[in-house]
């Protein structure tokens, strides 16, 4: 799955979807400079998915024992009360976890990737692997499909979409740039800025107060975009930064390759 193009769609719809927690996008704000370094931070998220997936088991927990050193190390305040807090608090950690791999799962499915329900609950349950290795306990990690919404669902009340959601959403739509490239930017980016947003539930579009197409006409474009995704030759995409894929190729063998049809082993 973490092959497929249609995760970069996803990674930005989890962007708009973390930014929706009030204290999880202020120790965003104010303990990173994602506005001046939006690609270093990009990638360094890229890095981390592409490691814990694709990295050997000794690579993916250096890789966590980096973020849980950091996160440590780094304290947020909340605007409404003044208060100080640790943001690597479990709750934050966990919000920040299941809007990011729900956001993947949701994309992908919905963009036309083969998955059964059975497949989307073992997702779910695998990367309680990656919640460890963040901090979380796995045993408070949503593990199937029916535990995600029941998640969604009990944490809706706390979210909200005040001055720091609005920044991101600003931020996302565009981008700070080159002059010269800000036609490829309203071309390209914006378009998978708001394909993104509009794959977003619902509730997100009424907090953020900007409406989104029709359902249906949604999915079509999802499924349109991974179709011209798709087509692109995977050796191509793989090039990629930070070409996670090549590098697990190369270390097991030319018989060790993502496709969709290996899901299921």
């Amino acid at each position: 799955m973490h092959g497929d193009p249609m995760m970069w769609v996803a990674g930005v719809r989890a962007l708009y979807l973390q930014a929706l927690h009030p204290l999880a996008v202020r120790a965003v704000m104010q303990n990173s400079d994602f506005r001046r370094d939006a690609w270093g931070r990009l990638m360094r998220t890229a890095n981390f998915v592409g490691t814990t997936t694709y990295g050997t088991t000794e690579a993916a927990e250096r890789a966590g024992a980096r973020v849980r050193r950091i996160h440590a190390m780094l304290s947020a305040t909340d605007p409404a009360t003044g208060r100080a807090y640790a943001i690597d608090a479990p709750d934050l950690l966990l919000w920040v976890h299941c809007a990011e791999i729900d956001s993947y799962l949701h994309v992908l499915r919905r963009s036309g990737y083969p998955l059964t329900d059975a497949q989307a609950d073992r997702y779910l349950a695998e990367h309680r692997v990656s919640a460890r290795l963040v901090g979380l306990d796995p045993a408070e990690v949503p593990a199937n499909r029916a535990e995600m919404a029941a998640y969604f669902t009990e944490v809706r009340p706390r979210l909200a979409a005040g001055p720091d959601a609005r920044a991101v959403d600003d931020f996302l739509l565009r981008p700070p740039t080159h002059p010269l490239l800000v036609p490829a930017r309203e071309l390209l980016w914006r378009r998978v800025a708001q394909l993104a947003y509009a794959s977003l539930p619902p509730y997100a579009h009424e907090l953020y107060g900007r409406p989104a197409p029709a359902p249906a006409a949604v999915t079509r474009r999802l499924r349109a975009t991974g179709a011209v995704l798709r087509g692109i030759p995977a050796r191509l995409r793989w090039q990629l930064p930070p070409k996670h894929i090549l590098r697990a190729m190369a270390r097991l063998g030319p018989g060790a390759r993502p496709a969709p049809y290996k899901v299921g082993r």
